[in-house]
């Protein structure tokens, strides 16, 4: 007979780290390229600035920045790390991938590794992962880390998303708990849509034309199914939670776009009491770096935010998307 693995009752985000592209990228800088202006770029998705990172820092550098700041503040060493997840679309090499090396870099010793690609929502399949590697017992303490330097990508003649874009890393560390902090994760995707936000081409077609791939966006369509497909997927994981709209206290959404933020907490139907985490407006869309980034300013801005109820929610290419209520770290988990 196999012997079982242990089951533990809950896990946990013990601490949460971040590190933004160190340039500030104004829209009067990207507004020329565009034929456009200040006011329309705020007016359609409330950027102001955006990060970027400079030309010789690489998305494993952002990563590991954010991954040791996790770790402090986890009060682990790196070796108590077991399990790495790496998430992000930007790290360009196929193999080996990421997440071996991030250990590495860290500390992390012998620990699991895995990279997983599944844009913006990449942070919270690799939470959900995480709550689930721990309750089952394969793994004590995971570091999840999103990343992506998406500045790589941008045509800086394209109207539709390359003016969005941010580049940064955000990182947690799960581990256990006497009772769920982590509530079930929701996710999912739409693949019928996957052609409206992604790649404009695949690298072979590019490399073969002598040309570097960017990003595009169907904006439109995006939006609608942002506001209302993620809407429908937020209020399930709620439920999944045991809870209503209500008792949510902050709400921690893929900072795609200031308006989609609005909609989905109108529809969503939370109180208006609700702190809604708004890094985009300073820090642009960072993709996978998206959800834990709005978190750790959440954290380092609002300290006394810990041990609320959090909704944090990840969606984009793919059409793929995730969900899950957490419970905000306080110093006392650790």
């Amino acid at each position: 007979m196999i012997a079982g693995t242990a089951v533990r009752p809950g896990a946990q985000i013990l601490a949460v780290g971040g590190v933004r592209g160190s340039q500030r990228i104004t829209n009067e800088q990207v507004a020329q390229a565009i034929d456009s202006s200040d006011e329309w770029i705020r007016s359609r998705t409330g950027i102001t600035t955006r990060a970027r990172a400079e030309p010789d820092v690489t998305v494993l550098d952002l990563a590991e920045g954010a991954a040791r700041h996790a770790i402090e503040g986890s009060g682990l060493a790196p070796t108590q790390i077991d399990a790495v997840i790496f998430g992000s679309v930007t790290y360009f090499q196929q193999t080996p991938a990421a997440a071996p090396t991030l250990a590495d870099r860290i500390g992390a010793t012998g620990a699991a590794a895995f990279d997983l690609s599944a844009a913006c929502a990449g942070y919270c399949y690799g939470i959900g992962l995480a709550d689930a590697l721990v309750r089952s017992g394969a793994a004590t303490h995971v570091l999840v880390a999103g990343a992506d330097k998406l500045s790589e990508f941008v045509d800086p003649a394209d109207r539709t998303i390359s003016f969005i874009l941010g580049d940064g890393a955000g990182a947690a560390i799960v581990g256990p708990s006497s009772r769920p902090k982590i509530g079930r994760t929701i996710w999912g995707s739409d693949g019928a849509k996957a052609g409206f936000v992604g790649q404009n081409l695949g690298f072979r077609e590019a490399f073969a034309a002598g040309i570097w791939p960017t990003l595009r966006q169907d904006g439109p369509t995006v939006y609608k199914w942002a506001v209302f497909t993620m809407a429908k997927i937020a209020l399930e994981a709620i439920t999944a939670a045991g809870l209503s709209p209500s008792e949510i206290e902050v709400f921690i959404p893929h900072q795609a776009n200031l308006r989609i933020i609005e909609q989905q907490v109108k529809r969503i139907g939370l109180s208006s009491e609700v702190v809604v985490a708004t890094d985009i407006t300073e820090t642009g869309n960072t993709s996978a770096a998206s959800v834990p980034l709005a978190t750790e300013r959440l954290l380092r801005e609002r300290p006394d935010l810990g041990g609320k109820l959090a909704l944090q929610i990840g969606f984009g290419a793919g059409l793929a998307y995730a969900a899950q209520v957490i419970e905000l770290p306080t110093p006392a988990d650790v």
